[in-house]
């Protein structure tokens, strides 16, 4: 005889651990046996969420959620997955329903305020993590979480306070750190670099941890003029980011010659006719959110942030069953393509995002990487308008250098070297002349220089572009309220500013073996 109490057990026990294989190991016999146990359904879903499987995580999340409907835990981690497989509408129905329920605990709160966050319901986002933290203010991760939304809609002394607090809480709150280094301009009476360097004497410290810490020591550092210092801490903070994963510059070599071999050619346009969209895209820190909340000043304009839909639609019409973020590795195999199909798709995913519902607004997709993408963009949406950032060559290494970006997705692994970040550009501006070439007058290339030191002039253009009419508003950009959940969420709020053109000339020495390589390959340093 089967011991059931002994199987749901196992399964608890295997949960509590977070060991995922082992849980659907022990869901999927009593799925079968149980069809109408709601608890069972939302643990095997949480489980398939967390190893990525997404269409069985809806699937069993969505039955969980039929099955008991009272229950927030089970809209809300439904309305989570939805989110991650890109399906935002009911994941905003599913996260208002969780978010109306009563009761919801803390831990549902900080799940919906994640939703909100990454679906840039700002506001909402906001309201759960305080509602999170005003029922358990003594838990260090509601207070970071706090914080983000915070920065996101501008209140940094009130995240200044939040990061303090959670750092009261648990100071081996390793993000905290960075965040806290980053969200002001450190000086010789307000910086942290006292508690940073003794935290790093740890020998035992874990690599988040020497990575972190090391990263915001480098920033202070910077802030106070110790170049020398902060570039050996910078060095220190991306070497220990890098433990863990097996990366080579050779895989961003075959993905952009096979990008090259797979360009769609010009021809007649077969694809959608819409004009809505607006890409703005580039090198990661090169000035694209500024140009974003520029562009976004314009009454006629909205945005929709960091969208990864054009990749989604590619991939669903394509057939491409690879994970997301990674559909490119295989462009070799695209096929035939339906672009009509792949312009119409992103329009019914993008629309949602900006909240247009095609009511011929303008909406800028600000994802930078999405240059990866420009050809076959220009191809699926011939009358879009397409914006690529271009900043100095050895600024905008190093700025990718100084940035710890997320190690969910592929795009970044080049980041935690300086001679991988160097090749990398070298590439990026092989395939931008590429797409140039492939597709003339598409793109319009803007310099991060020139709209800092010509904002009316370079602003004007790339509203012409656009095909919009001058407003001054777009002069003001520092006033727009839109959230900014990007790393430049600080300094986009503030006027234009010069500080970052040539910021490399305070690392002379440190990167004189990245000049070498770019001018190896032909590139213009200066």
């Amino acid at each position: 005889m089967i011991d059931h109490a002994r199987q749901r057990r196992e399964l608890i026990s295997a949960f509590n651990q977070r060991d995922w294989p082992r849980v659907m190991e022990s869901a999927t016999p009593l799925l079968e046996l149980f069809p109408d146990d709601a608890d069972i359904h939302f643990i095997a879903g949480l489980a398939e969420t967390e190893l990525g499987r997404l269409g069985p995580a809806v699937r069993l999340l969505r039955r969980a959620f039929l099955l008991d409907q009272r229950r927030s835990e089970f809209s809300a981690n439904l309305a989570r997955a939805l989110l991650i497989a890109g399906i935002r509408h009911e994941a905003m129905v599913m996260a208002d329903l969780a978010m109306d329920s009563e009761p919801v605990s803390p831990a549902t709160l900080h799940v919906l305020g994640v939703v909100y966050s990454n679906l840039h319901a700002h506001e909402a986002a906001l309201g759960a993590f305080r509602k999170a933290v005003a029922l358990v203010p003594n838990h260090a991760p509601f207070r970071y979480s706090l914080a983000t939304s915070l920065i996101d809609t501008g209140a940094l002394d009130e995240a200044v306070s939040e990061i303090d607090a959670c750092l009261a809480l648990n100071p081996h709150f390793w993000r905290a750190h960075l965040t806290l280094a980053h969200l002001k301009e450190q000086t010789p009476s307000t910086h942290h670099l006292v508690r940073l360097e003794s935290l790093l004497t740890d020998r035992s410290l874990e690599s988040e941890a020497r990575a972190t810490l090391h990263l915001a020591a480098a920033k202070e550092h910077e802030d106070l003029g110790n170049y020398e210092v902060s570039f050996a801490h910078l060095t220190a903070g991306k070497k220990a980011a890098r433990e863990g994963f097996s990366y080579s510059i050779k895989q961003d070599q075959s993905l952009f010659s096979a990008l090259e071999r797979a360009t769609p050619h010009l021809g007649d346009s077969c694809g959608h006719p819409s004009s809505e969209p607006i890409f703005v895209f580039g090198m990661p820190r090169t000035g694209t959110t500024l140009v974003e909340r520029i562009l976004s000043s314009h009454p006629e304009v909205s945005s929709a942030g960091e969208l990864p839909d054009f990749g989604i639609a590619l991939r669903q019409v394509w057939g491409s069953d690879a994970p997301l973020g990674s559909e490119l590795a295989c462009v070799d195999q695209m096929g035939e393509i339906d672009w009509h199909r792949v312009g119409e798709l992103y329009l019914s995913r993008a629309r949602s995002a900006a909240g247009t519902n095609g009511l011929g607004m303008h909406f800028i997709d600000k994802l930078p990487h999405n240059f990866l993408y420009a050809g076959f963009i220009a191809k699926a949406l011939p009358n879009a308008k397409l914006i690529c950032l271009r900043r100095n060559p050895i600024d905008t290494c190093l700025s990718n250098f100084r940035q710890l970006f997320s190690g969910k997705l592929p795009y970044y692994n080049y980041s935690f070297d300086l001679l991988d970040t160097g090749a990398y550009y070298v590439m990026f501006a092989h395939l931008m002349a590429h797409w140039h070439q492939a597709f003339p007058g598409r793109i319009l290339d803007v310099s991060y220089e020139a709209l800092v030191n010509q904002q009316r002039a370079t602003s004007q253009q790339m509203l012409s572009f656009c095909g919009l009419s001058w407003n001054e508003l777009c002069m003001e950009f520092h006033e727009n309220p839109l959230p900014v959940s990007t790393a430049s969420s600080a300094q986009v709020r503030s006027k234009m500013y010069a500080s970052a053109v040539h910021r490399w000339h305070q690392y002379k020495p440190q990167l004189a073996g990245l000049c070498s390589l770019l001018v190896q390959a032909g590139i213009s340093v200066e």
